[in-house]
């Protein structure tokens, strides 16, 4: 734990000359009463200075003392209804309760339990309430809405209040976390599963807080660029107090200090529990955390204690109070909130004889009633009021509260408090009484949900609360409102067309003269965002610095060294480039908030984000996963791909894996082309699925970095490209043939070995680009899933059984990606023709490129050989020959498997 600020008392037992030291007190009040707390501080700033100028050592400290940042005159004070409010909160604690414990109790026989979460909405509840009734705005036209990225285990408490609000029926609620049906809530914030009504999952711990910080910074980016008026939004992520132990969590708050985000609110709700335990047993989560945002530039809002306590500090004079307040370790005041009024008074008060003296006339159930800043309406309103008001500084509030608060003894306080989903009937009754539910004994052991009638005060103010605020939240805009044109795939003919004679190009070039052409465009230009990591210069895309510039809120503060070259660099504070640094994690988050702004934001927006292809899925794949969840739509580039393209970077940077992880992601399309035509057709493709049709799914494809002749588009096939498979060479007549299949770079050793096989071996080959072995496989297995279903209709043919049943021969497959990727077709090859594969399995290392295709097995005269033992397996060819292959070729049949080298 950081090491805490000296006390008060400390201080005070080491002063050499009290009487100096309460004339610089009094002094300083002096200043405070009279010019205020700006004036206070740039004094003691320019004090500390001058100290360390002198040569005095002043060690930074970035804690303040264990109690509230807001002092309780200078609270806002609280608009609404308190009383009503409270009961309301008590309904939605009761409901949140009821569906979860129905859920696993009620339905014994279905295999297991559904599970659930009461825990952490108990503790959410005050500070939930207060942003539904009195912060949150919705998207009303004239105000865009706020965001929010709400904790994922509180989903319950949301469902709650929305069916108080009659948006959510019973019967959905009886259907928690029972969603094959279609009636059912899903267990936490799914855009996919509930397209209407979610807007962010943030159940996988770090990624919304990461999601949240590029979220708002793109908020700034879209005003800053006149595409939509987002002044007025936020953006509230709730958080847990052991979820900020993930390394997202923070990794990028010092992004949202430095772009000076005060659109940026975190709300940190610290119960001092995670799963299994104290997040902080031996120290202090609130201060830790008080430290990392304020060294990093946050505002920090500390609510700890709640309005009980205010008496009591105000009678600390001497500070002993506070002392003890912040000597206190939290796994000590996790075990205060697990018992009762007369442990705290031996255990906390009982600490030194004037705090006890101090609650002497206290009754053990007043000491119980003091309650935690979190739990206290008026103290919640106060923090909220002070972060949206916060100008130049994105801030993040602090707040304790209790895990499981009102659970009583099944759940408060307790390390169980998480995984509790089951109460009995005596928690249920305790609870209901603690609440003040209206419901009879005689109905508790059906745990009945409560809703008042519309006529009561309480469900007038409810909605008046709403209607006041724009309308109802969360909720989640599944389309865009724009319809915006896709240009043709005649405005790319240049990159569909061959290369000149001598002219050589990679597929990286092909896509930069793509996006090119796309920023020219009226409508879609303004809507494009690449993105990068510092690899612009790799990928070729400097020339896009000058014309369109890198954004950056305070624009150029300096003059570029290579202000004299073209292709400068050039930040803009109305720049369109998002370059993240070497920031993988904050690529994709920026890349996400693009892809979901035509949910969020009303606007189509249409991401580029390239980076090393090793550095994607494997790197960002979490991030991936909930981008499909989001229902992004958008491309995201592997550049530099495969095993053996990226040959002097070795193991770590070449990618033999990344189509097999993108296969994984249901909405992810995805494609490693060969040549620029293919490129160019299957990005105008993805541009119409999901800009024009606003459908929800994303594009993955891989880039090369190697430059040879591209051959242009054939006229017809720009379908069956898009299917994943098209016939490139068609094998010349004869007695034997074989049909080879490659894709990415590998292809073109398929196409070398057409040759070899024709000019050394009478063989004729048929050669296939294959963009998508994932989308062949994908239709195959449609195909057999409609089979299955449907035997009496006609069956449904896979299209690599269709294309190649055009041809005869063994089929062998080479790519740059493992041999897994190849094998997903194999169901799909016509009957009673043979299918090997090649691929890249294993480590990458360092090598040229001719190289590393024979260590892994995969150039033209594997190729060959695979060929050959193939024909020579289906009794068309003496095995003689293929031994006769591996001899003139120079294949050493002893080496190492380099799945194992």
């Amino acid at each position: 734990m950081s090491a805490q600020p000296q006390s008060f008392l400390g201080a005070a037992a080491n002063d050499t000359d009290a009487l100096e030291t309460k004339e610089w007190l009094d002094a300083l009040s002096a200043v405070i009463g009279e010019e205020g707390g700006e004036r206070a501080h740039f004094l003691l700033e320019t004090l500390i200075d001058h100290a360390r100028q002198a040569g005095i050592d002043v060690p930074f400290s970035a804690h303040t003392a264990y109690v509230n940042t807001i002092p309780t005159d200078q609270e806002e004070r609280f608009p609404g209804d308190i009383d009503i409010e409270e009961r309301l909160r008590a309904y939605m604690r009761w409901n949140a309760m009821a569906m979860v414990v129905r859920a696993n109790r009620l339905n014994p026989d279905d295999g297991g339990d559904l599970g659930g979460h009461i825990s952490s909405f108990a503790s959410l509840a005050t500070m939930l309430g207060c942003g539904f009734n009195h912060f949150w705005h919705a998207d009303d036209g004239a105000h865009g809405g706020d965001l929010l990225y709400i904790q994922g285990h509180s989903a319950p408490g949301i469902y709650a209040r929305a069916f108080l609000e009659g948006r959510i029926s019973e019967e959905q609620l009886l259907s928690f976390r029972q969603e094959v049906d279609g009636k059912g809530l899903s267990s936490y914030p799914h855009p996919k599963l509930m397209p209407e009504f979610w807007q962010f999952p943030t159940v996988s711990m770090g990624l919304g807080p990461l999601m949240a910080i590029y979220q708002a910074r793109f908020l700034k980016y879209l005003h800053a660029r006149g595409i939509a008026d987002t002044s007025k939004r936020k953006v509230w992520v709730f958080l847990g107090d052991g979820e900020m132990d993930e390394p997202e969590s923070l990794g990028a708050i010092g992004l949202a200090a430095r772009e000076k985000l005060d659109n940026l609110i975190f709300v940190v709700n610290c119960n001092l529990q995670r799963l299994d335990g104290p997040v902080r047993g031996n120290g202090k989560i609130i201060q830790e955390l008080e430290g990392e945002f304020r060294g990093a530039g946050w505002n920090v809002i500390k609510l700890i204690w709640g309005g009980y306590w205010d008496p009591l500090l105000a009678r600390d004079k001497e500070g002993l109070l506070r002392k003890v307040m912040m000597d206190t370790v939290d796994g000590d005041y996790q075990a205060m909130k697990a018992n009762d009024g007369a442990f705290v008074r031996k255990n906390f008060f009982g600490k030194h004889p004037k705090l006890l003296e101090m609650v002497a006339k206290m009754s053990d159930d007043d000491i119980w009633r003091l309650n935690r800043g979190g739990h206290d309406p008026q103290k919640v309103y106060a923090a909220y009021h002070k972060a949206v008001n916060t100008v130049g500084q994105p801030s993040v509030l602090l707040v304790k509260t209790v895990k499981g608060y009102g659970m009583g003894k099944s759940g408060e306080g307790k390390n169980t408090a998480h995984q509790t989903k089951k109460l009995t009937d005596d928690d249920i009754k305790s609870m209901r009484d603690r609440f003040g539910i209206p419901i009879a004994d005689a109905d508790l052991p059906k745990i009945p949900f409560f809703r008042p009638a519309e006529h009561t005060p309480e469900a007038r103010y409810l909605h008046e609360r709403r209607q006041q605020l724009g309308g109802y939240l969360p909720k989640r805009r599944p389309r865009s409102d724009e319809q915006l044109a896709v240009p043709g795939l005649e405005t790319f003919q240049a990159i569909l067309e061959p290369t000149a004679e001598g002219r050589e190009i990679s597929t990286t070039q092909a896509y930069v003269r793509f996006l090119t052409q796309l920023l020219r465009d009226k409508d879609l230009g303004p809507r494009t965002v690449p993105i990068l990591v510092d690899e612009a210069r790799t990928f070729g895309m400097e020339g896009l610095f000058r014309q369109i510039g890198i954004y950056n809120p305070a624009g150029q503060l300096y003059t570029p060294v290579d202000k004299d070259q073209v292709m400068y660099y050039r930040e803009d504070k109305a720049g369109q480039i998002l370059q993240e640094g070497i920031n993988e994690a904050g690529g994709m988050a920026s890349w996400i908030a693009a892809a979901t702004s035509y949910s969020t934001n009303n606007r189509v927006m249409i991401p580029f984000f390239v980076y090393y292809s090793m550095f994607g899925f494997q790197r960002i794949g979490d991030l991936a996963w909930a981008a499909g969840d989001m229902q992004a739509r958008g491309f995201l580039l592997g550049g530099t791909s495969g095993r053996t393209t990226l040959n002097g970077e070795g193991l770590q940077h070449e990618d033999g894996h990344s189509h097999i992880l993108a296969g994984t992601i249901p909405n992810c399309v995805s494609y490693d082309p060969t040549f620029a035509h293919e490129v160019a057709v299957i990005m105008q493709h993805g541009l119409k699925r999901m800009v024009q049709d606003q459908e929800n799914v994303y594009f993955y494809i891989t880039l090369l970095n190697e430059n040879y002749p591209m051959p242009g588009l054939k006229a017809g096939t720009e379908e069956q490209i898009i299917k994943g498979m098209y016939l490139l060479e068609e094998a010349a007549p004869g007695p034997l043939s074989v049909n080879l299949l490659g894709s990415g770079t590998i292809l073109r050793e398929s196409q070398a070995a057409k040759g070899l096989l024709e000019q050394d071996w009478g063989v004729s080959a048929n050669v296939w680009s294959c963009p998508s072995f994932n989308e062949l496989a994908r239709d195959g297995q449609n195909a057999e899933r409609w089979n299955l279903l449907h035997p009496t209709e006609l069956a449904c043919v896979p299209f690599v059984t269709q294309q190649l049943s055009r041809t005869s021969g063994p089929v062998i497959a080479s790519t740059d990606y493992m041999k897994n990727y190849a094998e997903q077709i194999r169901a799909f090859i016509p009957a009673g023709r043979s299918y090997k594969v090649l691929g890249t399995d294993g480590f990458g290392r360092s090598d040229f490129r001719s190289k590393l295709r024979e260590h892994f097995e995969v150039n033209r005269h594997y190729i060959v050989v695979a060929a050959l033992k193939s024909l020579a397996d289906e009794g068309k060819l003496p095995a003689a020959k293929v031994a006769e292959a591996i001899a003139k070729y120079g294949i050493n049949v002893n080496k190492i498997n380099p799945l194992y080298a």
